[in-house]
């Protein structure tokens, strides 16, 4: 698909991307969630570029153990790579893609800020994403009876339509037309309402288990073997996770499995009483709260990868990575910080419900 231009080079709200030297990693967050432009330009008082932090940096960051009240220019890129204002748009887009840059600095020969290039708005007809998607449909959704005895868990209405339709069409308003849904339980209902995608603009097919493969082992049907990285996600997750950089994530840090991570509080809800070695009270905490990074049941996975995986034969996707890691491929975690919901009970069923319009429209 050609490419075709836009003038001028700069985003129009790119001083929703500033932030000043003395923000914390709090403030980045707040600004990056609002603008959805996933940078971060620092400044000092009088408009100079300091360094740039993008979401990226920001999740590794908080990966290490760093605090929301942190400093944020202890974790910025203090050497950023940025272009004259009046550099020709070709030249500019050709540049970013050169060096896989989503977003560049525009500064004049002060080091003054006066604009944000972003290749998607250098590019009017965005090509859309030719990875599949797999979604994970084929449970029994035991914790949900008797929602579930006769309706499959991904067609469980939320907001009005099915889950499983919630989660196709954010992965279509992030550009991914293309999908395998792996089914087992009450599978032809899941078929007969989505079809072949064409309705919806899509390309839909059907990884068919006719026995429990666990949430690794339908990958194994896949035939072709994809030649692009694939996204693999769990069909009852409500999130606003954004699949595009979760890709480009995967892709940049040339790992062979990105696995998506949430951190889980955990809060004892007594004071919880340390002994000394000779059986003296050390501390009494009360109500601590212990935290935990879980896996968000969504990962990317090279095709190098998937040749792991053989047909028919069931295997849960911890012990695909625990393979992989054995085989010394990469893997590596991507942080999610947007809303993200495991509709696995029907408490967190009665909260979707709560938050869906509010999240995602009518």
């Amino acid at each position: 698909m050609k490419d075709n231009l836009i003038i001028p080079n700069s985003i129009s709200n790119w001083r929703q991307a500033l932030v000043s030297s003395a923000s914390s990693i709090y403030d980045a967050i707040a600004i990056l969630d609002t603008s959805a432009l996933q940078i971060c330009m620092v400044t000092d008082e009088s408009g100079q570029l300091l360094g740039t932090v993008t979401d990226g940096d920001i999740r590794r960051a908080l990966l290490k153990g760093a605090q929301m009240s942190d400093p944020l220019i202890n974790f910025m890129n203090a050497d950023p790579r940025t272009t004259a204002p009046d550099t020709a748009p070709d030249v500019l887009l050709t540049r970013m893609k050169q060096e896989h840059i989503r977003q560049l600095p525009l500064v004049d020969a002060r080091n003054m800020i006066v604009g944000l290039a972003n290749i998607d708005d250098l590019i009017s007809d965005k090509p859309r994403r030719t990875n599949w998607v797999v979604l994970m449909a084929g449970g029994l959704g035991k914790r949900l009876q008797p929602l579930t005895n006769d309706t499959p868990k991904p067609l469980i209405e939320v907001g009005g339509r099915p889950i499983l339709e919630t989660i196709i069409q954010s992965f279509i308003g992030q550009g991914f037309h293309r999908f395998y849904i792996a089914v087992n339980y009450h599978s032809e209902q899941i078929k007969t309402h989505f079809g072949d995608g064409k309705k919806i603009d899509a390309e839909i097919h059907y990884l068919e288990e006719t026995k429990t493969l666990g949430t690794a082992g339908a990958l194994g049907l896949i035939d072709p073997l994809p030649e692009e990285p694939v996204i693999v996600m769990n069909g009852d997750l409500l999130t606003k996770v954004n699949f595009d950089a979760l890709l480009d994530f995967n892709i940049e840090t040339e790992a062979d499995a990105s696995l998506a991570i949430r951190e889980y509080d955990l809060e004892v809800p007594f004071g919880v009483v340390e002994l000394s070695e000779d059986g003296q009270i050390a501390d009494i905490v009360e109500k601590p709260v212990h935290r935990f990074f879980v896996n968000a049941g969504i990962y990317v996975l090279q095709p190098k990868a998937l040749k792991f995986l053989d047909k028919n034969t069931s295997l849960d996707m911890p012990t695909l990575f625990k393979m992989l890691i054995d085989a010394d491929l990469k893997t590596n975690v991507y942080p999610v910080r947007e809303y993200w919901l495991d509709i696995g009970r029907i408490d967190d069923l009665d909260r979707a419900r709560r938050e869906y319009k509010d999240l995602f429209g009518d």
